[in-house]
């Protein structure tokens, strides 16, 4: 398998679970801590920052295994979640906190299946006909 591949998709899975804990986590975190309100976690400049590092990251890890494997829907999958967590930013003020929340965590839950069937996909196609000892250990 491509590293840069392989350490992409885990990094955007990485970034949508942080979107999935900062959503739902947070909440919880600041009622119990009170401290970390110093910190603005719960400002809107982090959801941006956020999602502006889940898209590349995700673009270039699809691309790549798209490339590798030829299953495009796994395009249409990370796309639908990418634009949920678009729209969760944009329509932020229509759809109310709850609606964000809602957004972002299906969005980034699709992006981390996507990336994860993505990661699965490029791993078999890696060794199909290789004998690689690791390989030769899996099919025993």
């Amino acid at each position: 398998m491509k590293t840069e591949q392989a350490v992409t998709d885990k990094l955007a899975i990485g970034l949508s679970l942080s979107c999935i804990i900062h959503c739902l986590g947070l909440p919880a975190l600041l009622v119990l801590l009170p401290s970390l309100t110093a910190l603005q976690l719960d400002n809107e400049a982090f959801h941006f920052w956020l999602v502006f590092a889940v898209i590349p990251t995700s673009v270039f890890a699809i691309t790549l295994g798209c490339r590798q494997h030829q299953r495009y829907r796994l395009f249409a999958l990370c796309g639908a979640g990418l634009a949920m967590l678009i729209a969760a930013l944009m329509l932020e003020e229509r759809i109310g906190e709850a609606g964000e929340q809602l957004l972002t965590v299906l969005g980034s839950s699709l992006i981390v299946l996507g990336h994860w069937l993505n990661y699965r996909l490029c791993r078999q196609q890696d060794h199909k006909g290789c004998d690689c000892p690791s390989h030769k250990q899996e099919e025993a």
